[in-house]
């Protein structure tokens, strides 16, 4: 018989949150989704039987909200999928702290938020809480202040909660994407082909940043969910306080080789 299970996946409105939301349901678990846009909610209530509850993940309210749909629908909560994040670049020198406040509430203060009212529902079913960081909480990239800093912190919370809850049976653990293609992400390669000049726009945009990459491409949003649903489900019950990078390699390179790579050092440097 399947395990069925009860998980809140924050941010599902699109990306890695609803390919995560979809992947749990085909697995025969109850889903229940938030994110602050209705219309992408609503669509997968229809499409694939997921409860919605819109509201803004930085809000303690909104946080006591989504933790209460999911027992008043289902009876309990099994899990919880910390998703929802926003992205702001910026030096140390050149950001506002308006745009610092902002990532910091969406992107550390909403999961604290979500974490300290599901904690006791988690404890009493020995449940599990991924956090969906990024590469950039583990490697400093240009110009990236505010988001590598949100995101190193989700990831120092996550594994607080590890270390502080594991005796209760509680697992949280972090995955680590690299370039993954989202609506987030579609918008940055936007900005990116226009600064380069690149006339393929966003298809030239990605892959002249995943060139690097071992693997050479950008992810996709299930690839990522589906590590997410391996760790939320039983079968990582000794998985707990880890940190998984979901990048096609980029952690594991030494930039500083880069220029020994012959797939990569004459694309960069001559029209082919």
């Amino acid at each position: 018989m399947m395990d069925e299970r009860v998980v809140i996946v924050t941010g599902a409105g699109s990306g890695i949150g609803e390919a995560t939301a979809r992947l749990l349901r085909a697995q025969g678990h109850q889903v229940v989704v938030s994110g602050r846009r209705v219309e992408p909610l609503r669509r997968l209530e229809r499409e694939i039987g997921a409860l919605a509850c819109p509201c803004d993940a930085g809000d303690d309210d909104a946080a006591e909200l989504l933790v209460r749909t999911a027992l008043d629908a289902h009876g309990r909560l099994d899990g919880v999928v910390l998703n929802a994040g926003i992205g702001r670049g910026g030096t140390v020198g050149d950001l506002s702290p308006a745009d610092w406040d902002e990532v910091m509430r969406t992107n550390v203060t909403g999961p604290m938020l979500l974490l300290r009212a599901a904690i006791p529902h988690l404890v009493r079913t020995r449940g599990a809480v991924v956090a969906v960081a990024s590469v950039s909480a583990l490697r400093n990239g240009p110009s990236n202040a505010p988001y590598a800093v949100s995101k190193a912190a989700l990831l120092s919370l996550c594994r607080s909660v590890a270390v502080d809850y594991g005796r209760a049976g509680v697992r949280a653990n972090i995955v680590c994407p690299s370039w993954v293609r989202t609506e987030m992400a579609d918008r940055r390669m936007e900005r990116f082909a226009r600064e380069a000049g690149l006339d393929g726009g966003v298809a030239s945009a990605y892959e002249a940043v995943t060139m690097p990459l071992p693997m050479g491409r950008v992810g996709e949003p299930h690839e990522v969910a589906e590590t997410i649903g391996w760790l939320v489900s039983p079968a990582a019950s000794y998985v707990n306080g880890a940190v998984l990078t979901v990048d096609g390699g980029a952690t594991a390179l030494d930039p500083g080789t880069l220029a020994f790579d012959h797939h990569i050092a004459p694309r960069a440097g001559a029209d082919l």
